[in-house]
Formats: structure tokens, C-alpha cells, sequence
């Protein structure tokens, strides 16, 4: 039976990118959410005309948009086998999301990371807080747990069915390390696949601003230690 894909985009004011991200997602895919983030410009439209289905989200925060997607996926009849994320900023190859639910369809695995790898990536596409703090949050996740996990990468693929296990409820910075964590502590399978990275569109929310990147550091750090020490 052919499985059914579903990919949430976050999107705040990307109304130059949107569009881009959305055309290259592969046929594969039964439905693109675009979640609004409270966006003040025409993402919603370029969205909506790219094919994509748009919900809103009023609360800004990177978790909030994505339980949002979660939460639109919940009410329909028909559920999904397999959630894509991705950003909507045109820094991942959408077109790669057939790398990345490959382990899930052939392997079985539960939840696949798109990892960021140096030689993949385009110069200055990665910020040093970006670097830096992938580092440290992966480092202190293999000390504590043994994890071989190497980047906090947002485009990414998980089973539906463990998604919603994993009772995800971070509403910001932390989503992406609070579902790593989440899967190391409930023992699921994962693994991670190396990915093409560009320049994004625009000017990053997070590490394209010192407030942003502390916000975001500190919260990383506060989900690793809360679970080291649980």
C-alpha cells in the first residue's frame, strides 16, 4: 500500500521563499500544511496558490506552528503514515525528502534527521551559533544517552504513529531537541541522512540575531539537562 506523506512547513513572512519550497516538494507527498506563524505578509497567498493547504497559528514559535500542523492533521479522516518537516526559508533541497523517509519505508526506522554535513553545505549557510550549538546540543546528547545523533536538523521525517507517542510540547526553540530526546529516552529507531544546505532566503528568526540564538541555545541546553537528569 502506498503510504501517505504529509509535510508541515512553518513559515514566518516567507513570502519569497514559500513559493520555491513548495513547487520542488516531490509528487510523492499527499498534502504540504504551510502553517502562518502570524505572518504579516503575502506567505499565506503564495502559499495557498503554490497548492499548498494553509492554517494559522497567532502564537509565534517555532512548536507552536508545528502543533499547530499536528493539530489540523488530528482532525482530518483520513491520517498520514509518515510527517515530513521542513522549513520555508529555501535552506534545504525539498527534493530530498525521498532520502529521507527511505529509512522509513525500507528500514522500518522510526524517525529520520536530514543531518547538515560540512561538505554538503554551502558556505556561510550555517551560522557559527548554528554550528557551535549543534556541536555542543549532539555532543552532550552522546555523552549523556550514547546518541549518534550529529546535527538538530529541522528537515526531518518521523512515523506518524511515534510522533504523536512522543507527546511532543515545546513551543519554541526546543521542538527539534525535545523530539530527539524523546525518541532516545522511548527507545525508538532513528538515523540520519546527509543533506545539501544553502543559504536561506531572508534573514534567519533565530540565529540571524543575538537575542534568537541565546533564546535558542538556552532552551536546547534546558531540554538536554532536564532529561540528563530526570
Amino acid at each position: 500500500m502506498t503510504p501517505i506523506i504529509n509535510v508541515i512547513i512553518p513559515a514566518f513572512n516567507e513570502e519569497d521563499s514559500i513559493g520555491h519550497v513548495i513547487k520542488e516538494i516531490p509528487d510523492v507527498v499527499s498534502e504540504v500544511i504551510v502553517v502562518s506563524n502570524n505572518s504579516t505578509d503575502r506567505t499565506e497567498s503564495v502559499a495557498k496558490n503554490a497548492g499548498a493547504t494553509v492554517v494559522k497559528e497567532e502564537q509565534k514559535g517555532y512548536g507552536y506552528a508545528c502543533l499547530k500542523g499536528m493539530e489540523y492533521i488530528a482532525s482530518k479522516e483520513s491520517k498520514p503514515d509518515i510527517i515530513v518537516f521542513l522549513d520555508g526559508d529555501y535552506s534545504d533541497y525539498p527534493a530530498e525528502l525521498t532520502k529521507i523517509i527511505a529509512p522509513i519505508l525500507e528500514q522500518d526506522i522510526d524517525m529520520v534527521i536530514g543531518s547538515r554535513v560540512k561538505q554538503l553545505r554551502e558556505s556561510g549557510s550555517m551560522t557559527f551559533p548554528q554550528i557551535f550549538g549543534n556541536w555542543l546540543a549532539t555532543g552532550l546528547m552522546k555523552l549523556f544517552f550514547g546518541a549518534k545523533f550529529t546535527d538538530l536538523g529541522p528537515f526531518r521525517a518521523i512515523k506518524y504513529d511515534t510522533l504523536l507517542a512522543l507527546e511532543m510540547i515545546d513551543k519554541t526553540y526546543g521542538w527539534t531537541v525535545e523530539m530527539q530526546l524523546k525518541v532516545l529516552k522511548k527507545r525508538y529507531t532513528y538515523t540520519e541522512v546527509p543533506v545539501h544546505y544553502k543559504k536561506r532566503i531572508g534573514v534567519s528568526k533565530v540565529s540571524g540575531t543575538i537575542k534568537g540564538a541565546i533564546f535558542a541555545g538556552v532552551k536546547i541546553l534546558s531540554w538536554i539537562f532536564k532529561y540528563s537528569f530526570a
